[in-house]
């Protein structure tokens, strides 16, 4: 027999055996910007055990034993940053018809250096909303299976498509096929589509509910679901388990996106005030990419983009801009999307400038690319701020970006789950 004691003692010799295995690391900085509060706290120190966020606290002197520490004087931290429309396997330097040069696992090679490049400019969360042959699937399982490096990916694979809309191929004769995977019509067949996604990865539902600017023949205002088709949709996903984002730019399909319960709506363009209170009654979000006007038309035509495409672009997106202003002054929610794709990737932290030139303040700004993005995902307990029980996912910048928004275009430091990725040498 035991003597008396002896079980508890056993535990505690396990339970302090077990901390001395965990991997421990203690993160101190000169600011760190507290997203949910909506304020930066002085003297900040992060411990990350096992890849979460154990305890935040102000800088004591006391640093647990047998933790690495990592301090960054003069630096700011600010959780992982999260961008809600990126396409990964997209190069916007090939264009037009340039693209068919390639042949079609090129585009998973261009993803995986566009993940790298993602994650190091400090977006450790994207969630990517259309590529084709399941690649994002790919990359998400490359990047947890540890053989490429990336951000942590919420995928779509497919967006679906109506017959001739701007997610089908329309820039093709009638005797070239082109694959229809994506391509469905009536509600029972889009039902049928989100299962079928779903079964291959899918971790959000991404459908093209009015015209584009990218796609050839169609216009961005134009309607392509009907609320009923619409409405299949949304109602299996949510069934399923999945979130909903709608590609809408045209002011009638945002209002029946939002009547039908999509979550996010991309681009936005066209949306009117009626919009904005059906958004603020759904509870849907904003989610609108409005830097991309100054890529596309500075680069577009070099890059072999359709002229249909620029002159849909010149068409919309100043008044994409207005919009984005009107809705966060109506106090619509928005979260950060960037397009990645349309321009380079790795270039995400350029629209901050952007947001905060029309209308929002820095801390809002990184708020739509942090807590409320985290919220919008329903992943507030792991990623979108530095809170205990959420990944360590931590960046940071030299100074301060909520007093200079343009400095998120350089951070030197990102860590993903506990694990430098990236520590620029900073010189005085």
């Amino acid at each position: 027999m035991r003597r008396p004691g002896t079980a508890a003692l056993t535990a505690a010799i396990l339970f302090s055996a077990n901390l001395a295995l965990a991997d421990t690391v203690v993160v101190t900085a000169d600011r760190m910007v507290d997203v949910i509060a909506g304020r930066t706290i002085a003297r900040p120190q992060i411990t990350i055990t096992d890849g979460r966020i154990t305890a935040v606290s102000v800088q004591d002197g006391n640093i647990a034993a047998g933790a690495r520490h990592i301090d960054l004087p003069g630096m700011t931290l600010l959780p992982g940053l999260i961008d809600m429309h990126v396409h990964l396997t997209v190069d916007p330097r090939f264009g037009g018809y340039s693209g068919l040069e390639f042949t079609d696992n090129f585009w998973t090679v261009v993803g995986v250096a566009n993940a790298k490049r993602t994650l190091e400019a400090g977006f450790t969360t994207v969630r990517n909303v259309g590529s084709e042959r399941f690649d994002d699937v790919a990359l998400k399982q490359g990047i947890e299976q540890g053989y490429i490096t990336g951000p942590r990916i919420v995928p779509a694979t497919y967006a679906i498509g109506a017959t001739g809309g701007h997610c089908d191929y329309t820039e093709f004769p009638p005797s070239i096929v082109t694959p229809a995977v994506n391509i469905a019509n009536g509600p029972d067949e889009l039902r049928a589509m989100v299962r079928k996604l779903r079964k291959y990865g899918a971790e959000v539902i991404k459908f093209c509910g009015t015209g584009g600017v990218m796609s050839k023949t169609d216009s961005p205002g134009g309607q392509q679901y009907s609320l009923e088709e619409m409405k299949a949709i949304v109602d299996e996903a949510h069934m399923l388990g999945l979130r909903v984002a709608v590609h809408a730019h045209g002011t009638a399909g945002i209002k029946d996106a939002i009547r039908a319960g999509v979550d996010t709506i991309e681009h936005a363009s066209l949306a009117d005030e009626e919009a904005f209170a059906l958004a603020k009654q759904h509870g849907a979000y904003f989610d609108m990419d409005i830097y991309d006007d100054d890529y596309i038309l500075a680069e577009g035509e070099k890059n072999g983009m359709f002229k249909e495409s620029l002159d849909k672009e010149r068409m919309i997106g100043r008044k994409q801009r207005e919009t984005f202003r009107a809705a966060q002054k109506a106090g619509v929610k928005m979260i950060f999307g960037t397009d990645g794709g349309v321009y380079p990737n790795g270039d995400n932290a350029k629209q901050f400038v952007t947001m905060v030139t029309w209308g929002m303040s820095p801390m809002q700004a990184v708020q739509a690319a942090t807590v409320t993005a985290a919220e919008a995902l329903g992943r507030s307990q792991d990623v979108g701020a530095i809170a205990v029980g959420r990944y360590g996912d931590l960046i940071a910048v030299a100074g301060d970006p909520i007093t200079n928004v343009d400095l998120l275009q350089s951070v030197t430091f990102v860590m993903k789950g506990g694990v430098v990725v990236k520590q620029a040498v900073q010189t005085p």
